[in-house]
């Protein structure tokens, strides 16, 4: 696998309250990733950019929302989210000290 796909896989972490409450009791962790990208994709991305052990990756289709600005209808782009579970011992930290 080439490492730059790699690295453009994972978009950007999920926050959520559900995704914060999946990553407290479940070790599971939420990205928003390429449209085109695999489960085995996904694994080895963050496996790669983290440095942990992923268990298993669910993935959803999320359908992109319909809305208006006074006369004009639009919709927002569709978009694929990843939910990646970790092994019980791995962690990934999101907060940056400096």
């Amino acid at each position: 696998m080439n490492a730059e796909r790699l690295l453009m896989v994972i978009r950007q972490p999920h926050s959520s309250e559900k995704a914060t409450l999946l990553a407290e009791k479940f070790k599971q962790f939420t990205f928003k990733v390429l449209k085109n990208a695999t489960k085995a994709e996904i694994k080895l991305a963050v496996e790669h950019v983290f440095n942990v052990k992923v268990k298993n990756v669910a993935v959803v289709n999320m359908k992109g929302k319909a809305k208006r600005f006074k006369q004009t209808s639009g919709k927002r782009n569709d978009w694929k989210k990843a939910f990646v579970t970790l092994h019980p011992d791995q962690d990934i930290d999101f907060t940056v000290n400096e």
